[in-house]
Order: C-alpha cells, then sequence, then structure tokens
C-alpha cells in the first residue's frame, strides 16, 4: 500500500497528472477521486483520471484545457480530451436519489464528502487533493488492505443493479474478495429492473477488461441473472481463439462473447444480443462466430488448398475461434498469398468474361497453396486448364 503523499507523486510523474494537480490547486474545491485514488494507494497506474469538484466544473475544465469537451448536463458530467491527448473525467460533486429501483438517479449538487455516499463500493469512495489530504468514507482504507469489496448500503444494487457488473470488474481486475453481505445482496438484485442497453454497455466492460472470462465468472457467481441460459465461460477456448487473432485484427471483445455463447440456440443468441443493444454488424458476427466454432470442414481439411476452401470468407474471429493448426496457417499465412495474374490476364488469353473468370481465378490460387511460389506463367497455365 501507498501513502496519500506516495499517491501524490505518483499522480505528478503521470504525462497528464502535473497538469491536473496545477488546476486542481486553482481551483480549489476539488479532487481525484474513485477508482484513480483506489490504483494509485495499490501503487497500480490509473486506468483514468477521475475529478469530483463542488459547484461549477467549467473553471476547472477551462484550466485544464485547451480541448473538446463532451458535456451530460443532468449528471453536472464532462468528459475533456485536450489537445495533446490528456482525458479527464470531471464530475461536480452531487447525491442521488432513486424514484424506484433501476431509474435513473435524481441528483442535488452536494459537497465531496456527500459525493464519496452515493459510490459503489467503498475502496472507490476516496478522494485525493493536491496536498495529499485523502478523504474516505469509513472502511474504505480497511477494506482496501484487506482486498474486500464491499457496498455503501444496502439499497445499492436495488438502485442501480448496473452495479453487479462494476463489482464484478473489480473482483477479477483487482483479485479482491466481495464480503458476505455484499454477496448476498448482489444474489438478492433483480438486473431486469434497468434495461437491456444499460446491461449491454457494462457487458461490453466486461469483455475488454484484461482478463474478460474472470469478469464474467464473477459476474456469474454475484448473480447468475446477469447472463443467459446457455453462456459458458469457455475460458481455454476464449485464451486460445485470443491467441490466434491477429495483432490489429478482429474484435477481441466479441471473440470473447462468442466463445461463450457458443452453447446457446441462435435465435435465443440473436433475441439477447438485440436486447443487449448490440448493433446488428456486432450481433451477426458474434452470431457467425460462435455457430463457426462448433463446425468441421477447417478442423478437417488436409491441404493449403482444402484449409482456404473450408476458411475463406469467415470473419477473422470465426477463424480464430475454431482454433487449431488449420486456423493458425490460414490467418498468419495462407491468407496472405496472392495471384500475380488477374481477370485481365484471363480475358486477354480468351476466356469468356462471366463466373467462369472468378473460379479460373480461384482455382489457379488453390494450385499455388499447394504448390507453393509458381509465377505468373505457371498461374495462367493453371487458370487456362
Amino acid at each position: 500500500m501507498h501513502t496519500p503523499a506516495e499517491a501524490l507523486g505518483a499522480v505528478r510523474a503521470l504525462a497528464c497528472g502535473a497538469r491536473l494537480l496545477t488546476a486542481l490547486e486553482q481551483v480549489g474545491d476539488a479532487a481525484l477521486v474513485g477508482g484513480a485514488v483506489r490504483d494509485l494507494l495499490l501503487g497500480r497506474p490509473p486506468r483514468e483520471l477521475d475529478v469530483v469538484v463542488a459547484g461549477d466544473p467549467e473553471p476547472l475544465l477551462a484550466a485544464l484545457g485547451p480541448g473538446e469537451a463532451r458535456r451530460h448536463a443532468r449528471f453536472g458530467t464532462a468528459t475533456l480530451r485536450t489537445t495533446d491527448g490528456c482525458v479527464y473525467d470531471v464530475a461536480r460533486a452531487r447525491t442521488e436519489s432513486y424514484a424506484r429501483p433501476g431509474a435513473l438517479p435524481d441528483v442535488a449538487w452536494a459537497s465531496i464528502e456527500q459525493d464519496l455516499l452515493r459510490r459503489d463500493v467503498t475502496v472507490n469512495a476516496m478522494a485525493l487533493d493536491h496536498l495529499g489530504t485523502l478523504t474516505a468514507v469509513e472502511g474504505a482504507l480497511e477494506d482496501l488492505h484487506g482486498g474486500v469489496l464491499r457496498v455503501l448500503h444496502d439499497g445499492s444494487f436495488r438502485d442501480d443493479p448496473t452495479r453487479l457488473w462494476r463489482v464484478a470488474r473489480y473482483a477479477a481486475r483487482l483479485r479482491f474478495t466481495v464480503e458476505p453481505h455484499t454477496a448476498a445482496l448482489a444474489a438478492a438484485a433483480d438486473p431486469s429492473t434497468v434495461s437491456g442497453e444499460r446491461l449491454g454497455a457494462e457487458l461490453r466492460l466486461a469483455l475488454r477488461e484484461p482478463d474478460p472470462p474472470a469478469a464474467l465468472r464473477a459476474a456469474q457467481a454475484l448473480n447468475p441473472r446477469l447472463l443467459p441460459d446457455g453462456f459458458e465461460v469457455r475460458e481455454r477456448a476464449v485464451r486460445e481463439a485470443l491467441a490466434l487473432l491477429p495483432v490489429g485484427e478482429g474484435r477481441a471483445d466479441l471473440v470473447v462473447l462468442a466463445a461463450c455463447t457458443a452453447g446457446m440456440d441462435v435465435g435465443t443468441l440473436l433475441r439477447w444480443l438485440d436486447a443487449m443493444g448490440f448493433p446488428a454488424a456486432e450481433r451477426d458476427l458474434v452470431a457467425a462466430a460462435s455457430r463457426f466454432v462448433t463446425g468441421a470442414p477447417l478442423r478437417a481439411a488436409r491441404s493449403p488448398s482444402e484449409v482456404a476452401r473450408a476458411a475463406r470468407g469467415a470473419p477473422v474471429e470465426a477463424i480464430a475461434l475454431a482454433g487449431g493448426e488449420n486456423a493458425r496457417r490460414w490467418l498468419h499465412d495462407l491468407r496472405h498469398v496472392q495471384l500475380e495474374i488477374t481477370g485481365e490476364d484471363l480475358l486477354a488469353a480468351g476466356v469468356s468474361p462471366g463466373p467462369e473468370i472468378g473460379e479460373r481465378l480461384r482455382r489457379a490460387l488453390d494450385r499455388k497453396l499447394d504448390d507453393g511460389e509458381a509465377g505468373r506463367e505457371a498461374e495462367l497455365r493453371w487458370a487456362l486448364e
């Protein structure tokens, strides 16, 4: 555990931290808050720089700029992206009340100390100002030392069931334990009181965690109703697929989701993805990849051309999920093999326009895959045979 002074020094050493501390000093009643403080005290680099300010946040945004700020007036929040690439999430200190379970909160402006009491778990209810003064709710430091996740009040999950997903992500990322009373409250919560789109947004964050299977397992353990029947955290399949996915290509988060939904009925899967607010393109990719993982043609292929015929046209996510040596060969080698000849060469050689052109080119490519490097003359001969 780091001291507040050490945490402050770590902020100052960050590329965007020194500017933040200068801005906090200029505006006065403002502080770094939440997960950033938690991570700094744990000796971890913060994932984001969240700031709370008592009063109008505009002077702080001006002190942090120049840049582009995206504001949400109802909650007094803004995300500022500066011209040199720093990102700050700024929120006006507030209290929250809920008209009914799962409703968006009604807010009232408050002090920083009051703002901490509205947060999800004790280890996130801490603020650190520019002088190194730490403000925390009761029990926060003890829970941080003990690696414990504890909600601040019994109505936490009832008011906002999306907190179930946040606690699951913290448990997976920090390797913290959910204390028994909090676990009991989580098990009794009803996720259906919030919209599928809000739950889907939290699911997406879980899929992008450093260890997505751990986050998904933690969610299932907290409240099985967060995920549909047939959803299975297939950790080995996930890790093998992600290891095959080419760097910079494909959607790792959708690979994880497809691996875990491979056992679901396709109709049920599509309806669930729609309910969770996934765009049509992502929904269809997950469905295609989750079905392809159970197919046999790619794994049964014996020659490079057979591998190509089985894999050609499938998204890289589906191929990675299929797994095995043939998937590796296709993703990292065979799919990059191209012909030197084109349809223009076949037309010049007397082949009539039409589908036959494409079929002859595919046949030549299959020969090239099986025989290795050949050159234009051999490719043209194969195409004209």
